[in-house]
């Protein structure tokens, strides 16, 4: 048994407890986009002109987050844990078939550094919650500990260079 498969089951194990499931649940539902795309609405209301910029960073973030992770899904085509091995189960839907690279790790991590990079404040808890949903992507039998590594250095590497491009006023 290699370790990674090791780790996705011990995790996963973590789901019959019934508060466990709820929360790594829950925190995944907010990895969809929904919470990313309330806070792109949110921070023009409330940040002016700063959070107008911060948004649209986000924007073009979440738009070359997303080809990015297609066109390297599409391409690996590699089966869910809990596709592959009976001792692991999905506690939650899935959204396609394919785990590589974690698309809610990818977004959580951009998202929340280029957010950061903005407003710094908001650092503290949106890595805690970038942390929970990608712990929630195995935990749920849903990813490869190596599926969310390789998330999490795509959303960062992207976000950096959504954060190279100069302001647009």
């Amino acid at each position: 048994m290699t370790a990674e498969r090791a780790l996705c089951l011990h995790a996963n194990r973590a789901c019959r407890f019934t508060t466990v499931r709820w929360l790594f649940t829950g925190v995944s539902r907010l990895g969809d986009g929904v919470f990313w795309y309330v806070l792109m609405l949110v921070l023009p209301l409330t940040q002016g002109r700063a959070g107008a910029e911060a948004s649209l960073r986000m924007a073009a973030f979440a738009l070359a987050g997303l080809a990015a992770y297609k066109w390297v899904k599409a391409r690996t085509a590699r089966p869910r844990p809990c596709a592959t091995d009976a001792g692991i189960r999905s506690a939650t839907r899935m959204l396609d078939q394919y785990s590589f690279p974690s698309g809610h790790t990818l977004h959580a991590v951009g998202f929340t550094t280029v957010a950061a990079a903005h407003f710094p404040a908001l650092t503290g808890a949106l890595a805690v919650l970038t942390v929970l949903i990608a712990c929630s992507r195995v935990v749920l039998g849903l990813h490869y500990p190596t599926d969310v590594a390789m998330g999490a250095a795509m959303g960062y590497a992207i976000a950096r260079g959504v954060l190279e491009v100069p302001a647009a006023y």
